[in-house]
C-alpha cells in the first residue's frame, strides 16, 4: 500500500513543481510523477540527514524539503528530457 502513496505524493508534489518552475515544462505526467517521487526521497534524505525527519505534529520542515527536492529534480529532469528529444525550450 505505501507503493500507492509514493505515486500519489510523487504526482502531487510533481504537479506542484512544475507550478512553481517558471516557463512550459515538456515531460509527461507519468514522468513528472517519478521526479516527484525521487524529489520525496531526496527530502526525506535531507531532512534525515539534518535530524529533522520525525517531529511532533506536522514535519513541516520534511515536506518544505521534499517540495524543494521536487522542484530541483522536475527542474533538472525537464532539461535532460528535452536535451534527450533534441528539442530547444521555449520560453513564454
Amino acid at each position: 500500500m505505501q507503493w500507492l502513496w509514493a505515486i500519489i505524493v510523487g504526482f502531487v508534489l510533481g504537479l506542484i513543481a512544475r507550478a512553481i518552475l517558471p516557463g512550459k515544462q515538456h515531460q509527461p505526467l507519468w514522468l513528472t510523477t517519478l521526479f516527484g517521487i525521487a524529489g520525496a526521497v531526496l527530502g526525506n534524505a535531507v531532512s534525515r540527514w539534518i535530524g529533522v525527519e520525525d517531529t511532533k505534529g506536522i514535519d513541516w520542515v520534511r515536506h518544505l524539503l521534499q517540495l524543494a527536492g521536487a522542484v530541483l529534480i522536475v527542474g533538472l529532469g525537464d532539461m535532460i528530457y528535452m536535451a534527450l528529444r533534441g528539442g530547444k525550450r521555449h520560453t513564454a
